[in-house]
Formats: structure tokens, C-alpha cells, sequence
């Protein structure tokens, strides 16, 4: 069965996430416009610095909740690193749809509006209901996936 372009981008979402160096959540994102992928990202440490893996996770040191403290953190999100991709190559992503293993977080989220993206597919869920109120402000539209073929449309 032929899947639908929705399930054919949160597939490779899923292999972008398995380049993820973070210890506590594996996530993965995709840019897509006009039905061709712009620029991928994934959650780990900046370029030259070590993983997590490889120094411990400070959060998870000091117990901190998912969803806070990100400035604890030495990663970067999987959409912020899809968006400084797209910068680094000179790829326009005004107008296009992040696919994204995870709902973005409310930093995430006034990037990808700053950003142009209009549309967002995720799966799982992210505990920053805020994300979800900035994207309704800014007119985002907002999409929980659900798996289909394109025979059962």
C-alpha cells in the first residue's frame, strides 16, 4: 500500500531521529515544501562539541522536568537544527511543513512562526501547551498525525 505524503515525511522523520545524541528523547524534523524536503534536523550538541553521551545529561543530573530548563541543555532542538540547516544551505522555508517525531516547544514554536513554516504535522506529544496557543495566534496550522494510505482516503 502507497502512503500518503503525510506518512511518507513522519517515516523519515523516524530515521532523522535515529541520529539523535540526546539521552532523554530521540527527535527528529523535516522541512518539506512543494512536496520535496528543504532541510532535516535532529536533537543533539552543536557541531564540535560533545554529545550528550559522551558528558552526561546536566537535566537529567538535577531531575529536571521535561519541558523545563531547556537552557540547561547543551542541544539544540531537532527543529531548530532543521531551520539553522536550511539557513546554512540558503534554502527559503517561508510557506513550507514541519514534520517533526514531537510536538515543538514554545521556543521552537516562535522560530518555526518567525521562520514562515504554516503548517505542522507531529506525533508524539510535548508537555508546552503554550506552543500550541503561539501556533493559534500566529495562524499555524497544527496536525496530530494519523497514519493512512492513500487507499484509505
Amino acid at each position: 500500500m502507497r502512503p500518503t505524503w503525510d506518512s511518507y515525511f513522519m517515516e523519515i522523520t523516524k530515521l532523522v531521529a535515529s541520529r539523535s545524541s540526546c539521552l532523554r528523547r530521540s527527535v527528529g524534523a523535516v522541512l518539506v515544501k512543494d512536496k520535496r524536503i528543504l532541510a532535516t534536523g535532529y536533537n543533539g550538541a552543536p557541531a564540535g562539541m560533545k554529545h550528550c553521551e559522551e558528558v552526561g545529561c546536566l537535566r537529567e543530573k538535577l531531575h529536571v522536568p521535561s519541558g523545563q530548563r531547556h537552557e540547561l541543555c547543551r542541544g539544540l532542538h531537532a527543529e531548530q537544527n532543521a531551520i539553522i540547516q536550511a539557513a546554512r544551505q540558503g534554502t527559503e522555508i517561508v510557506g513550507s511543513t514541519l514534520y517533526c517525531t514531537t510536538a515543538p516547544c514554545s521556543l521552537c514554536a516562535k522560530m518555526l512562526i518567525n521562520a514562515g513554516v504554516v503548517r505542522i504535522v507531529y506525533e508524539g506529544s510535548y508537555p508546552d501547551e503554550r506552543a500550541l496557543e503561539f501556533f493559534k495566534e500566529a495562524g499555524v496550522k497544527v496536525e496530530l498525525f494519523a497514519p493512512q494510505s492513500e487507499e484509505d482516503k
